[in-house]
């Protein structure tokens, strides 16, 4: 499972962009399923039939948050525009990749960084420049364009019960589908695989992919924040934790989950000694939110792993919330859903 995680979260393919992670994540489920199409947009859907007939949606994005060039000065220094949510007080010295390749350093204008660092809500990219190590714009032209996408460059990294990497947000959604599906051979639902394009910039993939499927129901697998009973002074209102189970989404900005699915979910994992936490999440949203008002609406909720430094070149999970997901997963698309 690691092995596939660091495959996944390597992969550069910012919103917009996804066309290597869709090229990796077709070969991984193509001799798993029965059908995979992409659709205009770019979402992967695949199919894998069922015995029962009611249809089952599992989705995470693939893409993650990146950059945009959007203007190169004449002595080679790039400006950039976000793609999906950064905090820019955290960019200075990071690495990031872009398109086609060049490598380059982030760092604030001296003047701005010694007058807002106390304050992040003062820094802007407005401030924000990428050294890619030219001497000129012709030069940094000859490497990078204008309209050229990049993200984060950190490699994955092995704790041992913990795994780091940039783009766990929502890469590790997508692995755990394709365990899944490794292990899964006989599901009682028709099992409807989505891979999203454009969460970060506004849950666009999930949008148009649950409007062709239409399920019966749906799960959205993403990323949540942990807090207090994680991190030394963590934020108070938030008490997810790394290692204490996938978390079953309550509530975030964008969706109030179905109450039903929800407690057939945790009776399922307490049937099965399956730790699991509830997520009431004060900001932020997933896929989840965009599937639950597809047409005539959708019975929907969305199990989230616990994740240190969210949006971060440092994405942090427990490997055995992801186990766990998965094992979940295996047993709630055997059987069916009494609502």
């Amino acid at each position: 499972m690691k092995n596939l995680i660091q495959q996944l979260t390597e992969i550069s393919s910012p919103s917009g962009r996804e066309q290597n992670i869709r090229q990796a994540i077709t070969d991984h489920i193509r001799p798993y399923v029965d059908q995979v199409q992409v659709d205009a947009l770019g979402n992967i859907i695949a199919y894998k039939k069922g015995s029962g007939g009611k249809k089952l949606l599992l989705d995470a994005h693939m893409d993650e948050i990146g950059f945009m060039v959007s203007h190169i000065d004449d002595h080679g220094f790039i400006r950039v525009e976000p793609v999906g949510g950064h905090m820019p007080l955290r960019m200075p010295n990071q690495r990031i990749r872009f398109e086609h390749g060049a490598i380059g350093c982030f760092f604030y204008e001296s003047e701005e960084l010694s007058k807002h660092l106390a304050d992040y809500q003062q820094v802007t990219f407005d401030r924000l420049f990428v050294d890619i190590g030219a001497g000129t714009k012709n030069e940094a032209l000859s490497r990078v364009r204008i309209g050229e996408s990049a993200t984060f460059h950190p490699l994955f990294h092995d704790m041992g019960g913990k795994v780091m990497a940039k783009a766990m947000d929502d890469r590790i959604g997508c692995a755990i589908i394709i365990e899944l599906l490794r292990q899964c051979s006989t599901p009682w639902y028709d099992l409807y695989l989505v891979f999203a394009v454009q969460e970060e910039v506004g849950l666009v993939g999930a949008t148009t992919a649950a409007y062709g499927v239409h399920p019966d129901l749906a799960i959205a697998l993403d990323v949540t924040s942990t807090g207090f009973r994680d991190l030394p002074k963590g934020l108070k209102r938030i008490p997810m934790k790394l290692g204490d189970g996938p978390a079953i989404k309550i509530q975030d900005r964008s969706m109030i989950a179905d109450a039903r699915l929800n407690q057939w979910i945790a009776q399922t994992a307490e049937e099965h000694h399956i730790p699991y936490q509830y997520e009431v999440l004060p900001f932020g949203g997933t896929d989840g939110g965009a599937i639950q008002t597809t047409k005539t609406g959708v019975i929907t909720t969305t199990l989230s792993i616990p994740t240190r430094y969210i949006h971060s070149p440092c994405e942090m999970i427990d490997i055995n919330d992801v186990h766990h997901t998965v094992q979940l997963l295996s047993h709630i698309v055997k059987k069916p859903f009494d609502s």
